[in-house]
């Protein structure tokens, strides 16, 4: 998973810097901001220690050593060298490179590895609660986790994606409570997600006038923990018509789940945490509650059970992980969940330190920032929500309209808006840092220039038309890349040009993307990588003819057009977008 040009230029190097290895070498290595200062920068600071002497001395005599031939040691003609202060600028001579560059690129697994191979990753993600919207508020979970178990894949790891349903909880006890003062069966048959948050949206509006709602909504909770008849009859109806929303919306999207697993299916599971926390001696009374004291680890106590002996969300989250290693052999457990589940998870975490259990430094929370909505924060309780399925809905309609007026012929149209108006959600999601809180325009994602899906998708289906003028497809190129009609010198030749060099140059970090992105499990390290390769591509594309008269020059400025096309198609899948050859 590493950038070729820097495993070539360390391989150059390194007989002028035997104290070095090679491994050594690669990590000193940086890719110039600026042409101009080189292909690959070698930085001496890390031999000036060694070597007693000053960066820029080093720098200076390498370049000597590597433009003279004297000792037969000398790189030449295939690579020059220029001392830059303490830097040594390393040019990579492209007619000798360019063909070497070009063939990998080209291959179906490029950007792939198995470097996980073995491990098994258990990817937590999406989670909606039962009974509720699925909101603008879901996608980013949603579409995080999606995006990172691709790249997981892709890396050899065995990937299994969870879906933890919030189908358990005193949430259930506020709405059969709800639906037993106000609720109307024919309108929750007939609209059973909307009538169900009104009735959600009414309880807390009547509790704040009547506390005593909480006490009657926690009673029926502890009636369903209970096995009460009527309790379970009504949860497994909000369950089930539940469920069958989101599938629908998870189609649309393009995203699927090895297991869907609610909180309900760890109830049977929880009896034995508790009962290991009792041996151990971690459980205390604390006002009626019994919890797990954490001041060593400088955090609050973590609740295990409420005073009415109900369970919580950190009982669930204990069987959970422990479910998840024992039992589905986990080696890593990734939570994709909003940050402001951070000390929730702490907690958990540390009380599975306190048990001594292994998994509890396999556990990382990947938290995310808040998604706005043009400006508007989201809240069940209040009924401020933005349903997901409105909001695709008014992207794939802008996306039609957009491709009428660009494309009014085009076959497939409806499909392409689909993927190009869906599309454009996901990439402007995943675009940000996770982190970071996301305040989403969708006019801004649906733009077909600037840092958007869109704009890669249009540029990728630019490649696709340009190869099928050319009558070449992806599955040929991989064979042609050196055996076609284009010799080696022909293709260093016409793909020497600065346009099409920065182009490859760019195209072959593609792995080391993608690596990074998992050392920060940071999907927008991916998307920031497709914009960049995009730019490149589109200036080469304004730069040169890419079809000409002549035919060896057409087929190998094809073959880099290929190149492109295939990167893209494959970066934009990791993210969970489509990649429509027309648009």
């Amino acid at each position: 998973m590493m950038n070729l040009l820097l495993q070539w230029t360390a391989a150059q190097l390194q007989p002028h810097v035997p104290t070095l290895t090679y491994e050594d070498i690669v990590s000193l290595l940086e890719l110039p901001p600026n042409p101009e200062l080189g292909d690959v920068a070698f930085p001496c600071f890390a031999l000036s220690r060694e070597l007693k002497r000053a960066p820029a001395a080093i720098a200076a005599e390498l370049a000597k050593q590597i433009g003279d031939d004297s000792a037969g040691t000398s790189v030449s003609p295939t690579i020059r060298a220029e001392a830059k202060g303490p830097y040594l600028n390393l040019f990579l001579v492209r007619e000798e490179w360019a063909p070497k560059l070009l063939a990998p690129l080209l291959l179906a697994d490029f950007g792939q590895s198995q470097i996980g191979a073995g491990q098994r990753v258990i990817m937590d993600m999406s989670s909606p609660n039962i009974a509720k919207p699925f909101g603008v508020g879901h996608l980013r979970s949603t579409m995080i986790g999606n995006a990172l178990a691709q790249m997981y894949r892709s890396c050899g790891y065995e990937v299994v994606t969870v879906n933890h349903i919030g189908d358990w909880g005193t949430q259930f006890g506020k709405l059969m409570e709800a639906y037993m003062r106000w609720g109307d069966e024919a309108k929750l048959k007939e609209e059973p997600i909307r009538e169900s948050l009104r009735l959600y949206v009414k309880f807390h509006e009547e509790a704040e006038k009547d506390p005593t709602l909480e006490d009657k909504a926690r009673h029926w909770f502890w009636k369903l923990e209970n096995d009460d008849e009527e309790a379970h009859r009504l949860w497994r109806y909000f369950v089930s018509f539940s469920m069958e929303e989101f599938d629908r919306v998870y189609s649309r999207l393009g995203v699927q789940f090895d297991y869907t697993l609610g909180e309900s299916f760890y109830n049977d599971k929880m009896a034995a945490v508790v009962s290991r926390l009792q041996e151990l001696e971690l459980l205390e009374e604390s006002n009626g509650a019994q919890v797990v004291r954490l001041e060593e680890e400088g955090l609050p106590p973590c609740l295990i059970l409420k005073s009415d002996g109900t369970t919580i969300y950190p009982t669930r989250d204990l069987a959970t992980a422990l479910y998840r290693k024992k039992e589905m052999g986990g080696d890593l457990l990734l939570y994709v969940v909003g940050a402001e589940q951070k000390l929730h998870f702490q907690q958990v975490f540390a009380v599975l330190k306190c048990m001594g259990e292994e998994v509890a430094d396999q556990c990382r929370h990947l938290a995310f920032g808040l998604m706005k909505f043009e400006g508007r924060k989201m809240s069940t309780r209040r009924g401020q929500v933005i349903f997901l399925d409105e909001v695709l809905d008014e992207a794939v309609s802008k996306a039609a309209a957009i491709i009428a007026e660009k494309n009014p012929d085009l076959a497939d149209a409806q499909e392409t808006a689909e993927a190009v108006g869906i599309g454009a959600i996901v990439f402007g999601d995943l675009l940000h840092h996770r982190m970071l809180e996301v305040d989403f325009s969708l006019d801004e994602a649906l733009r077909f220039e600037g840092e958007t899906g869109p704009y890669v998708q249009y540029t990728a289906a630019r490649a696709f038309k340009l190869l099928a003028k050319g009558k070449l497809t992806l599955a040929e190129t991989e064979s042609r890349s050196l055996s076609g009609a284009v010799t080696g010198s022909e293709l260093a030749g016409y793909l020497s040009g600065p346009a099409a060099w920065e182009c490859m140059k760019l195209l072959a970090a593609y792995p080391e993307a993608i690596a990074g992105a998992l050392r920060q499990n940071e999907p927008a390290v991916v998307a920031r990588f497709l914009l960049d390769a995009a730019k490149r591509f589109n200036r080469f594309y304004h730069q040169e003819r890419i079809l000409t008269e002549d035919s060896a020059e057409t087929e190998a400025k094809l073959l880099l057009t290929a190149a492109v096309a295939g990167v893209l198609r494959s970066g934009l899948a990791l993210l969970g977008l489509r990649t429509p050859e027309q648009i």
